[in-house]
C-alpha cells in the first residue's frame, strides 16, 4: 500500500461524527463568518498557546500580512528574514509594501542565524521575521532581545510549528517543559491551519497571536477591512476566518498534543535508524527546545538526494523537497537583486533536504517500511 506524506482522511476518521455535528451546528446557526464559533475558537486556542490574544484569519499567509500591518510595517520599510522558507514569508513582506532583507541560516538547525541579523539592521529596518521551520523553534528569545534593543518588531512565522516551544536562556533550564510556546515570544506571530500542518484544518485558515492588546485590536480591525466602530480607520482587507473552519478546528484542537506525541515518536525512530548512514544528517534536536516535526527533513548529500526521492516514489512512499530554490533565487524576488552565492547555506540545503512521511496516522509497519527503503537506497 502507498504511504502518503500526510493523510488527513485517516487521521481524522475517528472524529467524523464530532466534525459532522460541528458543521451542522454552524449551518443551523446561520453565522458563517466570524461570530461566536470564531470567538470560542480564539479563546480556546489562546489558552492552548499561552497567549493573551488570538485573532482568527483567513490563512497563514494572511496572518503574516495582518501581523506586519498591525505592527506598523509598510511601504519603504525593510524586514529581515530567512531565505530558506516557504514563499509566503517573503511574499507577506512584499504585500505590505516593504522590502525583504535576507540573512543566511544556520547549517545545523536551518533557522535564521541570529548572530548575522544585527549587522543587517539599518535605519529602514522595521521588523525581523523568524521562521520556526519544519516545527523546530528558531532562536526566538535572542531575536526578541535584539529587536527590543533596537526598537523594532519581532514576528514569529509559526505556520509550521503549533505546539513547539523554546526555553528562555535566562532560566538556566534545558528542559522543554519550562519552555515558552512559539507564538508567545514575539510581538506577534502567524500560524497556519493548512491541512498538512501539525494542527491542520479543512481548508485555508490562520491565526495571529500577540500579548499586546493594541496589536490585537488592530489585527481584528485589519481582518475586516480596517473597520472599527463603523468606520474604515485603516486600510485592511478581507482576512476573516469562516465560522465553519473555526468549528471544525475546535473539534481537532483537543487531540493536537496526542498527534504531536506521535510525530515525535516517529521522528525518534527515524533518528535512531538513520544517524549512522554515511553522509546523512538527521534533524538537529536541541535540549532547550520542543520540536513538533511538521516535517521530518533528512539531509542527504546532493548527488544522492534526488535518486533517493525517485527510489521512494517507486516503492510507493511519498516524500518531498522543501525547498528546491531559496527565496532570494525565486523569480518573484529577482528584482531584489540577490544572486547565486548570496546565501550559501540556504542554497546548499535546497540541494540536500528530503522530507519523509511523519503524519500521526502512520502505523509502526509503515514507519518500518520507510526506514527499510531509505536505508536500502542510502546505506
Amino acid at each position: 500500500m502507498p504511504i502518503p506524506l500526510f493523510d488527513p482522511q485517516r487521521q481524522y476518521a475517528p472524529l467524523m461524527d464530532a466534525l459532522g455535528a460541528a458543521a451542522a451546528r454552524v449551518l443551523a446557526a446561520g453565522r458563517y463568518v466570524l461570530g461566536p464559533e470564531v470567538a470560542a475558537f480564539e479563546q480556546e486556542v489562546a489558552g492552548a498557546l499561552g497567549v493573551e490574544h488570538a485573532v482568527g484569519v483567513s490563512s497563514g499567509s494572511d496572518a503574516l500580512v495582518v501581523a506586519l500591518l498591525a505592527l506598523g510595517v509598510g511601504a519603504g520599510d525593510e524586514v529581515i528574514t530567512s531565505p530558506y522558507s516557504f514563499v509566503a514569508t517573503s511574499e507577506s513582506i512584499r504585500r505590505v509594501g516593504a522590502r525583504p532583507v535576507f540573512v543566511d541560516v544556520r547549517a545545523d538547525t536551518y533557522d535564521l542565524d541570529a548572530v548575522a541579523v544585527e549587522p543587517a539592521i539599518t535605519d529602514k529596518t522595521r521588523a525581523v521575521i523568524g521562521v520556526h521551520l519544519f516545527g523546530q523553534p528558531c532562536d526566538a528569545w535572542r531575536l526578541r532581545a535584539l529587536c527590543d534593543a533596537r526598537g523594532i518588531a519581532f514576528i514569529e512565522d509559526a505556520a509550521q510549528a503549533f505546539g513547539a516551544a523554546r526555553v528562555h536562556p535566562a532560566t538556566g533550564s534545558p528542559a522543554p517543559s519550562d519552555a515558552a510556546p512559539v507564538g508567545a515570544i514575539g510581538h506577534a506571530a502567524g500560524f497556519s491551519f493548512f491541512p498538512a500542518k501539525v494542527f491542520g484544518g479543512f481548508g485555508d485558515a490562520g491565526l495571529v497571536t500577540t500579548n499586546d492588546a493594541e496589536v490585537a485590536d488592530r489585527a481584528r480591525a485589519l481582518r475586516q477591512h480596517g473597520m472599527q466602530d463603523g468606520e474604515a480607520r485603516r486600510l485592511g482587507g478581507n482576512y476573516r476566518l469562516d465560522a465553519l473552519q473555526a468549528a471544525l478546528l475546535r473539534v481537532v484542537l483537543p487531540g493536537v498534543e496526542q498527534n504531536i506525541a506521535r510525530r515525535r515518536a516517529v521522528a525518534a525512530r527515524y533518528d535512531a535508524a538513520f544517524c549512522d548512514l554515511p553522509g546523512v544528517r538527521v534533524p538537529a534536536l536541541r535540549p532547550d527546545m520542543r520540536h513538533v516535526y511538521a516535517a521530518y527533513a533528512l539531509a542527504v548529500p546532493a548527488p544522492a538526494r534526488d535518486p533517493l526521492l525517485g527510489h521512494l516514489a517507486e516503492c510507493g512512499i511519498e516524500s518531498a523537497v522543501y525547498y528546491r530554490a531559496p527565496l532570494h533565487l525565486q523569480p518573484a524576488n529577482a528584482d531584489l537583486g540577490y544572486g547565486l552565492g548570496a546565501f550559501p547555506v540556504a542554497e546548499r540545503l535546497c540541494t540536500q533536504l528530503l522530507a519523509l512521511p511523519i503524519h500521526p496516522a502512520l502505523t509502526d509497519h509503515e514507519v518500518a517500511r520507510v526506514i527499510d527503503e531509505v536505508r536500502r537506497a542510502a546505506g
